[in-house]
């Protein structure tokens, strides 16, 4: 299969020129900077390779380096630091810029009869974020493109296959910028075979040359990660996959019922285990954020191995793992600079007994979606928003108890009910309801009541890694809070979360 590869060097957007590739149908994968060798290009028919942009400066003397010549001899293109990166290696010069430009600027002039401008209109905007320029083109190397205040916006070096520009083509704010894209992979000749049908045909056909006649048991979460991965695992061996589905007490109302009655509706082999009472007794009298967290997973852990150790014939243990979870644990600058260790990919004591099966582990979360879609999966499922690991326990601000878990879950219902009724649900990314730890003086009828607080929050966000909060319609909000103190016993009083990631973030705790 034909493929471009990408190699990091630490910029924000690097997970979104391989999301826009991706969407252009060509498969691509991200690895950093330092890591290229021969063999990994050959896991696919490398046609291209991306520099990607990065926070550092060329100028830096602890700045990434690339050996250009170490490369595969296919057309590269370098966006940003990459294009600074390749100017310099080969001889050019690049200074502070004498004005910096961040944000939106104009290609006021370009060579309209490269290939990489097919089809570019004139005066297109593109999105720049740079306070270095390149002041002097390398050797053999000629300018295809500039904006008013830089004089090098683009260039090529023909004999090296070598392309650079100074914007970035996969932020949304480049008006062309899959175009841009779609030019370069027309360049490097690229077969576009990348499609979810065939992601599902080869990914069953791998599982079952590796997993043979042996089982597989994984852990279900009732989310769309977890979901795909068992129904594709199901396509490919059957009732050679045994799914255990842990209840701890802290779901969403009526979900651990609801969501095992989909899974063996749709032919999963499931095994629904109780456990609210274990988690809850282990919860009694914590208020820690982290100290839940750590309760939780450390105790979910426990329970699935002690499930999982009846099973017989098991080698091989499945996780929900995304491309996402890969990339945000592997280092870019070194090992000392990781970014997080992610649950998915480290941590499970089974890990050290069984052979790991991580199917979608090089699938971004839209991309499961639509692996999901050809799978069969209904919308509703699909389109679910997120639920943290740990569920409501933070959610619940302070002690959780039984009651503080009932009552939120009847305010949350109430208020994703509402959404679906509103048809808001879909506009949303996500939407849930928090129990604060405080009172309030309210009046009902004739009578004071002290009662619980609660907090709505709906939030809109592309990825989950920047959020804006929604603004949803005054006589939806006025409905919901109505609903909520008269139908919820122990609530009189109803906010609306109005913060912003950053600096605010998405769920309370």
């Amino acid at each position: 299969m034909d493929g471009i590869l990408i190699l990091d060097f630490g910029s924000q957007y690097t997970q979104l020129i391989a999301r826009k590739i991706r969407e252009l149908g060509i498969y691509c994968e991200i690895l950093p900077w330092n890591a290229l060798t021969q063999s990994f290009t050959k896991k696919f028919n490398v046609k291209g390779i991306v520099l990607s942009g990065s926070p550092f400066s060329v100028r830096d003397p602890e700045a990434p380096k690339l050996n250009l010549n170490a490369l595969p001899d296919v057309p590269v293109l370098g966006i940003c630091y990459g294009a600074q990166l390749i100017t310099q290696a080969l001889g050019g010069l690049v200074e502070p810029s004498e004005k910096r430009e961040y944000g939106r600027a104009q290609l006021i002039e370009f060579n309209k009869d490269h290939p990489l401008f097919e089809g570019i209109k004139p005066g297109t905007v593109v999105w720049m974020s740079h306070s270095d320029s390149i002041t002097k083109l390398a050797d053999g190397a000629r300018c295809l493109a500039r904006t008013e205040t830089i004089p090098v916006a683009a260039f090529e070096i023909p004999e090296r296959k070598m392309l650079g520009v100074q914007f970035h083509p996969e932020v949304y704010h480049t008006e062309e910028g899959d175009k841009f894209l779609d030019n370069f992979l027309t360049l490097c000749g690229c077969k576009r075979e990348w499609t979810p049908g065939s992601f599902v045909a080869e990914s069953i056909a791998a599982i079952r040359e590796e997993v043979g006649s042996d089982h597989v048991v994984m852990a279900l979460s009732g989310g769309v990660d977890s979901t795909v991965v068992a129904t594709l695992i199901t396509k490919a061996i059957g009732h050679q996959l045994h799914a255990i589905f842990i209840n701890n007490g802290l779901l969403r109302k009526n979900e651990f019922q609801d969501v095992l009655s989909f899974y063996k509706n749709f032919g999963l082999s499931v095994q629904g285990i109780d456990a609210s009472k274990e988690f809850l007794e282990a919860l009694r009298g914590i208020v820690d954020p982290e100290e839940k967290r750590k309760i939780i997973g450390k105790l979910f852990y426990e329970i699935f191995e002690r499930e999982a150790e009846k099973l017989e014939k098991v080698t091989f243990l499945a996780q929900g793992t995304i491309y996402p979870d890969v990339i945000e644990s592997v280092s870019v600058a070194g090992p000392s600079q990781t970014i997080k260790s992610h649950h998915n990919v480290g941590g499970l004591p089974l890990q050290r007994k069984l052979k790991l099966l991580e199917p979608l582990r090089y699938l971004f979360k839209d991309e499961v979606r639509k692996v999901g879609k050809e799978l069969g999966l209904p919308d509703t499922l699909l389109k679910r928003h997120p639920f943290p690991g740990p569920g409501l326990a933070i959610r619940i601000l302070g002690e959780v108890t039984p009651e503080r878990i009932a009552l939120l879950q009847e305010v949350d219902a109430i208020f994703i009910e509402e959404l679906k009724k509103f048809e808001l649900y879909d506009k949303v990314w996500q939407a849930f309801a928090v129990l604060l730890p405080v009172q309030s003086v309210g009046v009902m009828g004739d009578e004071r009541t002290y009662e619980s607080v609660v907090a709505l929050r709906a939030v809109t966000s592309r990825d989950g890694m920047t959020a804006d909060w929604a603004f949803l319609p005054h006589d939806f909000l006025a409905r919901v809070s109505s609903r909520i103190v008269n139908e919820v016993q122990g609530v009189n009083r109803v906010v609306y979360d109005i913060s912003s990631k950053p600096p605010a973030t998405i769920e309370w705790e």
